[in-house]
């Protein structure tokens, strides 16, 4: 499990690209076979990918980094599978994931493991863990189940469906809130005009996008935005300070996930288009 520590935005403003990228651009999630995950400090986010192959992967805690006796002892996690068919056991249940569907596992849960139906064709599952202070109870929500909200317009670049799966008035959870956001053919913008919020920081994770497609991620301050280029399957740490919008070279889906001082979807700190630099 690699580790990152947070930052702050004076720091930011002298990073190079290589830095900026080094600090908060995940590049390497997805590998067959393997369970990848990377601990940020900012708001204690543990961010991961499972690709499983004929054998089951197990979700393991890393002592050195958690201090847990098990991944789950004192953490909740949201799952998302964004490949084929797979299948998550939480302590001796199943439950079937189809693309799209969601998991969200309270603490406690001692042994999850991650498995392919079809190992040909391996499920590909992502997953945002957070600390939690309650048990809240294990619950699946396929995406067919999650009530779509319509946003945005073509004349904007910006038509999208969000799904919200773990939130208030959702599935419960202690901390964690986390969805998904599709925008639809001709349209590559999100989160546009921005907003902050200095109670909470996000995770971005970007997919569904063309081999050669990209997705140019905006970050930093309102009065000091930067860029990072962004490809298939690669996620952001987005800081309670930093702006989180894009625009892609084509339409593409994104899961966010979110944790902090509370779980109020609409609780924004918005910026003036007029005020970006």
């Amino acid at each position: 499990m690699e580790v990152r520590y947070a930052t702050n935005p004076t720091d930011m403003q002298s990073y190079d690209t290589e830095r900026l990228r080094k600090e908060y651009l995940m590049e390497n999630l997805f590998a067959p076979g393997e369970l990848n995950m990377v601990y940020t400090h900012v708001d204690r986010f543990i961010v991961g990918g499972v690709v499983p192959g004929q054998e089951p992967i197990l979700l393991e805690a890393e002592a050195k980094d958690m201090g847990s006796r098990y991944f789950l002892e004192r953490r909740e996690i949201g799952i998302i599978n964004i490949g084929p068919k797979g299948i998550v056991n939480v302590d001796g249940t199943e439950y079937e994931m189809e693309t799209r569907d969601c998991l969200y596992v309270g603490k406690g849960s001692e042994k999850v493991t991650f498995a392919s139906a079809d190992p040909s064709q391996p499920a590909r599952f992502y997953f945002n863990s957070v600390p939690a202070h309650q048990t809240y109870p294990t619950e699946k929500l396929s995406i067919s189940e999650a009530e779509p909200n319509h946003l945005g317009s073509i004349a904007q670049s910006n038509e999208r469906t969000i799904y919200k799966f773990i939130r208030e008035g959702g599935v419960k959870s202690c901390q964690l809130v986390m969805g998904m956001t599709l925008l639809k053919p001709n349209n590559m913008w999100n989160t546009m005009p921005c907003h902050t919020h200095n109670r909470r920081s996000e995770i971005y994770l970007y997919f569904d996008m063309p081999e050669d497609g990209v997705v140019f991620h905006l970050m930093g301050e309102p009065s000091e935005t930067r860029h990072l280029v962004v490809r298939n399957e690669q996620a952001i740490i987005s800081p309670s300070w930093s702006i989180h919008s894009g625009v892609g070279t084509s339409n593409y889906t994104f899961i966010w996930g979110m944790a902090g001082e509370n779980q109020e979807f609409d609780d924004m700190d918005k910026v003036a288009m007029q005020d970006l630099r």
